[in-house]
C-alpha cells in the first residue's frame, strides 16, 4: 500500500477495519504460483500479510512500502521477515529476484512509467511481474459522490486531488510493453467489495480517499462524507453492509 504523498496511513486502523485488501490479494497468490527458494520482492506490502503469506511458501521475499507506519506495523507482526521503507518510482534493484509481486497498491503510484521501469529492472531475465490494482471506474460511484458533494457546497473540485491512477487494461499493456515487458495475461473485473461494519464507508473513505479533500477543514470532510452515506446508500449499502463498487486489473507480464 503506497500513497503518493506524505505518510498519514493509519496502520492500525488498516488491519483492523480493511483485512479485506490481503485476503482479496490470497487469489493473487496463487496466479503468481511462487516457487520454493524465489526471490520475490513485494511492492507495497502494507502490514506484511501477504509477504508472510509468500514466505510460508520457502520464498526469499522482501517486502517494501513507501509508509514507515506500514513497515513498523510489518515488522512488528513478522521480525523474522525482511522489510523496508521504499518508494517503487525510484528502487535500487538490478536483475535480482525471480518474481515482482504487488497487491492493491499501483493506482497509488505515480507515474506509472517510473515504477514499471523499476520493476522491470528489479527482474532476472525470464522473472515475472504479477500485479492487481483499481483499473478503470474503480470506486467511481464513491468518488464521483464526493465529487458531487463539492459541487452541491459550491466548491471546485481540484483534480490535482484525485490520489489515484485507474487504467484501462489497455492503457497498462502499453505502459507494460514500452517498459520492456511480455504481457502474458490481462483481466478487468467487477468486485463489489463488503465493507467493514455500520461505519464501513465512512472509514473506507477515511482510510483511502482522504487526500481528495485536499485542506478542508475536518468539518467540511465530515459534512461531506455525511452527505454521501446518504446518497449512496440506497446503491451501496446491501443486507445491512456497505460494498464498494472495486473494479479491478490483474496484470502478468515476462521480462525476456
Amino acid at each position: 500500500m503506497m500513497k503518493s504523498n506524505s505518510d498519514n496511513w493509519n496502520a492500525n486502523l488498516y488491519d483492523e477495519k480493511h483485512v479485506f485488501v490481503s485476503q482479496f490479494g490470497s487469489g493473487l497468490v496463487e496466479l503468481l504460483a511462487p516457487v520454493k527458494n524465489e526471490h520475490i520482492l513485494d511492492i507495497g506490502c502494507g502490514t506484511g500479510d501477504l509477504a508472510n503469506k509468500l514466505s510460508n511458501n520457502q520464498v526469499n521475499v522482501v517486502g517494501i512500502d513507501k509508509s514507515a507506519n506500514m513497515i513498523n506495523q510489518a515488522r512488528a507482526k513478522y521480525p523474522h521477515l525482511t522489510f523496508s521503507v521504499d518508494d517503487a518510482t525510484d528502487l535500487k534493484y538490478n536483475d535480482e529476484f525471480d518474481a515482482v509481486f504487488s497487491n492493491a497498491t499501483l493506482h497509488w503510484v505515480k507515474p506509472p512509467e517510473h515504477a514499471l521501469r523499476c520493476i522491470y529492472n528489479s527482474l532476472r531475465a525470464g522473472g515475472r511481474f504479477v500485479a492487481e490494482f483499481g483499473g478503470k471506474g474503480n470506486v467511481q460511484l464513491i468518488t464521483d459522490e464526493i465529487i458531487n458533494q463539492f459541487n452541491v457546497l459550491g466548491m471546485e473540485y481540484e483534480p490535482k486531488n484525485f490520489p489515484w491512477y485507474f487504467p484501462s487494461i489497455a492503457e497498462y499493456s502499453i505502459l507494460m510493453e514500452e517498459a520492456g515487458f511480455r504481457m502474458v495475461f490481462a483481466q478487468h473485473f467487477e468486485r463489489p467489495t463488503p465493507l467493514d461494519g455500520e461505519n464501513g464507508l465512512r472509514n473506507w473513505i477515511e482510510m483511502f480517499a482522504g487526500n481528495m479533500f485536499g485542506s478542508e477543514t475536518n468539518e467540511t470532510k465530515q459534512f461531506i462524507i455525511t452527505e454521501a452515506e446518504n446518497n449512496l446508500k440506497e446503491v451501496l449499502y446491501k443486507n445491512g453492509k456497505w460494498l464498494a463498487d472495486y473494479k479491478r486489473i490483474r496484470v502478468v507480464g515476462i521480462k525476456d
